[in-house]
């Protein structure tokens, strides 16, 4: 692979969600990933969480296997795991054993609660974690209760894509020093850490815990979502004075004297009751025709089936069709260390992968009679 990590190698033990989100932001940007799984198991081709990885199936059971993985550990720049805190200390593949092994070794650890904690040895999933972080309960409208915004927050905001950069931080830190560390990657963490500026908004008193009633919780007129009259949707951000002036010149509202109340959150709600009329009107592509590419702040809400067919979308080669499977395209991008176009993982690449590592054909014979490799 291609990109600016590129010469970089990471192990990957398997795991879901926020820990192979890490690995394929890390593969997507050149660092060749090994991907540790357990015999039988067999990946998705159509995953892109698992695309640009080399396949291993070592048994963690097995005490060949073990030392396996401690070989390819000790041949790498860094390792990715995600079980609960002691599991891999159980498996004699802790910090303490593979860091003394490599002092260079960056050990990321992602769990939903921390490796410390009351809760850190509690089950859990991403809704529990933005929970205890106090961002869920930012999520919904006026009224009603906390709406979960999909996993985006705990698994792939506040945990992998917080475990990815932990990781870039920490290897560039070892490649100056020759010093490894551990990284303790919590989502309640990395979902606390992405609410920022609404803490910044909270101490300065423009904030309120009601929820659904603030700017950008769907409290305003000016910043929220409206249906069309082909029950299709629209978006709207039009805070700025100049953006909400140009709102109103193309929606027709500039004479409207009450729309001059823009910030008066008494007006909030019947000035959204004139726009949620207005904009039943009107088809979606009848309101995009008036202000999409303006500024307005405004943009068509598209479906997942709608968003890769989207011009600007297509210009910019946002989303890929790799193999049939249409998913989104490695981001950012470098204007020098161009990145590769992602592959899909299909196969084992097992006996290749230890090759690289100096393991014989006679030792992986061996180690593929005792169990320890498929």
């Amino acid at each position: 692979m291609a990109g600016p990590l590129a010469g970089l190698r990471i192990v990957e033990l398997a795991g879901i969600g926020p820990g192979p989100f890490a690995a394929m932001m890390l593969a997507d940007h050149g660092a060749e990933v090994i991907r540790v799984d357990r015999p039988g198991a067999r990946i998705d081709p159509r995953d892109p969480l698992t695309r640009s990885r080399r396949l291993i199936n070592v048994n963690l059971k097995s005490p060949e296997g073990i030392e396996l993985v401690r070989k390819l550990v000790a041949g790498a720049d860094g390792l990715i795991e995600g079980y609960r805190p002691g599991v891999t200390e159980r498996l004699g593949l802790g910090p303490e054993v593979l860091c003394a092994a490599n002092p260079k070794l960056v050990y990321g650890r992602m769990t939903g609660w921390g490796q410390f904690g009351p809760y850190s040895q509690a089950a859990g999933h991403d809704i529990n974690y933005i929970a205890l972080s106090g961002a869920l309960h930012t999520y919904g409208r006026a009224g009603e209760k906390p709406t979960p915004p999909i996993n985006m927050i705990g698994d792939f905001g506040g945990g992998g894509m917080m475990l990815a950069f932990g990781m870039v931080s920490a290897l560039l830190h070892a490649a100056k020093t020759g010093q490894g560390q551990i990284i303790d990657a919590a989502m309640t963490d990395g979902a606390a850490a992405l609410n920022a500026m609404i803490w910044g908004f909270r101490a300065n008193g423009i904030w309120s815990d009601d929820r659904g009633t603030n700017m950008l919780d769907t409290g305003t007129h000016f910043y929220d979502t409206y249906e069309t009259s082909d029950g299709k949707w629209i978006s709207l951000g039009s805070i700025e004075p100049q953006f909400y002036a140009e709102l109103r010149q193309r929606a027709g509202l500039a004479d409207d004297k009450d729309f001059d109340a823009q910030m008066d959150r008494k007006a909030w709600g019947p000035l959204k009751d004139k726009l949620t009329a207005l904009f039943l009107t009107k088809t979606r592509d009848e309101w995009c025709a008036l202000m999409e590419m303006t500024d307005v702040c405004f943009a068509p809400v598209l479906s997942m089936a709608e968003a890769p067919l989207h011009p600007h979308n297509v210009e910019r080669r946002t989303f890929l069709d790799i193999d049939g499977v249409i998913q989104p395209a490695p981001a950012p991008r470098y204007s020098a260390t161009v990145t590769d176009t992602p592959v899909m993982t299909r196969a084992t690449s097992t006996d290749a992968v230890l090759a690289d590592f100096g393991v014989d054909a006679a030792t992986v014979a061996s180690l593929r009679a005792a169990g320890a490799i498929a």
